[in-house]
């Protein structure tokens, strides 16, 4: 997947309970003492860091850039098992404790999710979060476990058939990207394609992407967003299907102390970072400087 990621990048392990995880950093170290910006992918059919390589780069020069492969995802180790929220805590602490200093977490879609409900819990572990479209699949009280996609990615022998025909082919990425993901599908090109391909033919990609699937991530994120502490910036993509900025602002609603800010990226779907990079790069820009200028200064 290195070869998916901007040149001056590398790749890096670390060894986590649940297995190796490996993660994008700038080649050359930062000076001691940078604050570190750490991207979150989201948790869909071919996720990987390589959905936030788009940004990344430009923040690069400032702050000490770490983007990881999650467990089960990218290049990082695919254990057998069936995944569960608990999981994502376990290797998302990890990967932040073995960070030095100050650092700001984006995370996206469910991950998002995931992440404010641990920064709920360790409220040590970062010093802000910059949410796109953050998700519990079930918000609102909407059980996903019962949706037909979620019912088939739980049936034996089904879910594996879901996944070939449905995830790991170039037809179904191509469909995929263009009809659930992007909000303008011009914005599909060849590469974008085979990154996400790449993924979902990993050795024993499947697990973690038909947990996901399955609903055994779900939760209802609107049961826990109120009581977040953190300083927190959200992100929407106007045209978001699986997203709708309508649901975003209506979480956020939920917690106007620690949401301070919403944007809502005309013409993106659920990840706006990857298609329209441009108009999210000084958002984030601005955030990580507000919160982690406050943290030097207490």
């Amino acid at each position: 997947m290195l070869r998916f990621h901007p040149a001056g990048f590398i790749q890096k392990p670390l060894t986590t309970d649940l297995g190796v995880m490996v993660y994008y950093t700038k080649a050359e170290a930062p000076a001691i003492g940078t604050p570190t910006l750490v991207f979150l992918h989201s948790l869909g059919g071919g996720s990987s860091a390589f959905e936030w390589c788009r940004v990344y780069p430009a923040l690069a020069d400032t702050y000490r850039v770490v983007a990881p492969d999650l467990i089960g995802w990218g290049q990082s180790s695919h254990p057998l098992r069936t995944y569960r929220v608990e999981d994502y805590f376990t290797m998302i602490t990890q990967l932040l404790t073995s960070l030095e200093g100050p650092r700001l977490v984006a995370a996206t879609s469910l991950t998002a999710g995931v992440m404010v409900r641990l920064a709920i819990q360790r409220p040590d572990l970062c010093q802000g979060l910059f949410l796109v479209s953050p998700a519990g699949n079930s918000d609102f009280g909407r059980d996903y476990r019962l949706s037909l996609p979620a019912l088939l990615a739980s049936t034996p022998g089904v879910d594996r058939l879901l996944y070939q025909v449905g995830a790991a082919n170039p037809l179904a990425v191509q469909w995929f990207l263009s009809n659930v993901l992007l909000g303008d599908r011009r914005r599909l090109t060849p590469t974008l394609v085979q990154a996400y391909l790449s993924c979902t033919q990993q050795p024993q990609a499947q697990y973690a992407a038909l947990a996901s699937l399955s609903g055994a991530i779900s939760f209802d994120l609107a049961n826990y967003i109120g009581q977040l502490s953190l300083p927190t910036a959200m992100v929407l993509g106007e045209k978001s299907r699986f997203m709708p900025p309508a649901v975003g602002r209506r979480l956020a609603s939920l917690n106007p102390q620690a949401i301070t800010t919403i944007h809502e990226i005309p013409d993106a779907g659920v990840l706006p970072h990857l298609e329209c990079p441009e108009a999210v790069v000084p958002l984030l820009r601005d955030f990580a400087g507000m919160v982690l200028a406050s943290h030097q200064v207490q």
